[in-house]
């Protein structure tokens, strides 16, 4: 009899060249993204003199740094400049591909890999970025990697690695109205803590997660690290193969029959054990909104800020007292009290065409009460929105509409928030000044921040409509 496997125990061994006597695997590569922070790795490869085996494998994007105003590197300080011209230099010295400015497929790297097709079922993927965990979405081992990690995959295609232990968080049921794959990462982060995966391979599962579009696992799967979490995959099933079929990228011919037949079969067998199991009952999530400077300082919009003084753990009240001040807010204050200075809508997190979808049923025939940013996750996503019509309805609602990029949600461009502003945002982290020095960050999902926007203030996307029509 064969024991029975987990998703993430197929992939990982399909990879496996060898394992050390520490216990160590070295893993094959299939995929590995470099951006703008990749110079450190490129400075050690050619410091040792080495020669990259696989240009092929590796695929550079400028992302994090890219002016979204305009785009000419005149835009911008020289210091960022000089950051994406060492990346294009970077990547011609070696023959490595490039997703550069003048690219029609700019975007982010996480929004990019999926819908040129090179995201699949069953491959190993790594990138020097902590939320490289989106790819999992679609039944990959996908995870961020440091500067040395880069250089060795740069030279070897290969990666060292200690297995991690494995948790399945099952979500039952199905969601109510208004919430969305961010409120469910926002709720079991909240619910769980910040350390809760520490180091961990993370598989979604359950009826809620089968129901989401793989758009939305995307957020999902991204959104694992916010919990220490190594890896975040979801089995990959008809949806998956539909959203693959004519991706640039995509197998074609023969070899699309054979791999549809190898990824319907990459799932977890029945009997397979896991270390931890979490089940959550997905009807009682509610639209979720962070209130302080870690995701897992979430609350439902109907909470008030936490009391430090009712904390049993001293450490834990801190904590609390802390994060209030930071964010210049009280114990017990209404969340929906809380006045907003501007918006962003945008990040590897919520930038996807059925995000800015979301956000503009809310905006239509509104007018913004705050300034804000709506930046597509992709040159493809913004011609697509366009063609749509969305750009129009931010625009009229007195929203900026930029090009794609990282932008506001890391601040490396020049987009920032004001010290001491409130954002309302779609990105995936409100550590402090995280969208520029002395910014307040409020996590929540794109129709959430738009109807922040429409009312000036953090408000329950579940009072814009009551038909579902969201």
């Amino acid at each position: 009899m064969t024991t029975p496997q987990t998703l993430f125990d197929k992939v990982w061994q399909a990879h496996e060249i060898k394992r050390d006597e520490t216990g160590q695997s070295l893993l094959w590569v299939d995929q590995h993204f470099v951006h703008e922070g990749s110079f450190h790795a490129f400075s050690q490869i050619d410091g040792r003199g080495l020669t990259i085996p696989y240009p092929q494998k590796t695929l550079g994007i400028a992302d994090h740094y890219v002016p979204t105003h305009a785009r000419t590197l005149e835009s911008v300080a020289d210091k960022i400049a000089s950051v994406i011209k060492t990346l294009e230099n970077n990547t011609t010295k070696h023959g490595i591909e490039l997703v550069g400015l003048d690219s029609p497929n700019q975007g982010i790297v996480h929004v990019v890999g999926p819908e040129l097709g090179l995201t699949q079922p069953g491959l190993i993927m790594v990138c020097g970025d902590s939320h490289t965990a989106t790819h999992g979405a679609m039944g990959a081992i996908a995870f961020g990697i440091g500067a040395s990690e880069v250089a060795h995959v740069l030279a070897t295609q290969t990666i060292w690695q200690t297995k991690p232990k494995q948790i399945r968080i099952t979500f039952n049921g199905k969601l109510a109205h208004g919430v969305t794959a961010k409120d469910m990462a926002l709720h079991w982060i909240s619910q769980y803590g910040a350390d809760a995966a520490r180091g961990c391979a993370i598989e979604y599962a359950g009826e809620a997660v089968e129901n989401l579009s793989v758009e939305a696992r995307m957020t999902l799967c991204n959104l694992s690290i916010e919990a220490g979490g190594r890896v975040g995959m979801i089995a990959p099933d008809d949806k998956t193969i539909a959203f693959l079929k004519d991706k640039p990228r995509s197998p074609k011919g023969e070899a699309w029959a054979a791999a549809c037949a190898y990824w319907q079969g990459l799932k977890t067998d029945d009997g397979a054990s896991f270390d931890r199991e979490i089940v959550i009952d997905a009807g009682e999530i509610a639209p979720t909104v962070t209130w302080g400077v870690s995701p897992e300082e979430g609350l439902p919009i109907t909470a008030h800020c936490p009391d430090p003084k009712t904390q049993t753990d001293q450490g834990k009240g801190r904590q609390i007292a802390d994060s209030l001040a930071y964010m210049g807010l009280t114990a017990g204050q209404a969340l929906e009290e809380i006045a907003i200075d501007r918006i962003f809508i945008g990040s590897c997190t919520n930038s996807r065409i059925e995000d800015l979808r979301a956000a503009a049923v809310v905006l239509k025939g509104q007018k913004s009460k705050v300034p804000g940013i709506v930046s597509p996750g992709s040159t493809d996503v913004k011609k697509q929105a366009e063609a749509e019509g969305l750009d129009k309805i931010f625009t009229d609602a007195g929203l900026e509409w930029v090009e794609s990029g990282c932008s506001m949600c890391v601040g490396m461009n020049g987009d920032i928030v004001a010290p001491g502003e409130r954002c309302a945002s779609t990105s995936n982290r409100n550590f402090k000044g995280r969208q520029g020095p002395g910014s307040r960050t409020h996590l929540m999902s794109p129709a959430m921040v738009a109807w922040a926007a429409v009312n000036g203030k953090l408000s329950d996307i579940r009072n814009f409509n009551t038909t579902g029509e969201l």
